[in-house]
């Protein structure tokens, strides 16, 4: 069964209450006073934080979080740019790597070790990237996620260990799962 990251959008801390949420993904687009506030009311009850965004590695480093999901998509240097997170945060921080989605790039950052690579998934291209994310968790021990970039994704087909969502998008899962119960 996939698990949940998500990503939260808004500054709003009733999904903290979620028991079915584990993991939420924090950007610096967010003010620091929530991010502290949220981290914090996420610490005591037991969840994850990880920080996303140009900022990812210094957020999780001032805000004391527990890891972070970091844009490489676009780096020249995957290594290099991994290593400098590994820095800043620590040798104990989860680290997720968000990837092109192409085989190659995926094969150089799973070098890297992150604990989980992720692929963004929009409609347009979905079966590309749905056929990138079978033959990634057919070769790789480390997991894989579907960062899901478009509403209507079905993201139960992929094989992703992990899906992103905003939490816009959760919301919308949750009432079409209650509406169906």
């Amino acid at each position: 069964m996939q698990k949940f990251i998500i990503k939260i959008t808004e500054e709003n801390d009733a999904l903290i209450q979620d028991d079915a949420l584990e993991c939420y993904l924090l950007t610096s687009s967010l003010s620091p006073a929530f991010v502290r506030k949220f981290a914090g009311q996420a610490s005591a009850a037991g969840k994850i934080v990880l920080s996303g965004g140009e900022e990812a590695a210094r957020m999780c480093r001032d805000y004391n979080l527990d890891g972070l999901l970091l844009d490489l998509s676009k780096a020249d240097s995957i290594r290099q740019e991994f290593d400098k997170a590994r820095k800043t945060v620590g040798k104990d921080a989860v680290i997720g790597i968000i990837s092109r989605s192409r085989r190659h790039e995926a094969m150089i950052a799973s070098e890297c070790e992150p604990d989980f690579l992720a692929f963004g998934v929009w409609q347009n291209g979905y079966e590309n990237t749905a056929a990138l994310l079978k033959w990634y968790s057919e070769l790789f021990l480390i997991q894989s996620a579907a960062d899901i970039r478009d509403e209507n994704v079905d993201f139960a087909g992929l094989a992703a260990d992990i899906v992103i969502l905003n939490d816009s998008s959760y919301k919308i899962l949750v009432a079409k799962k209650q509406s169906l119960d």
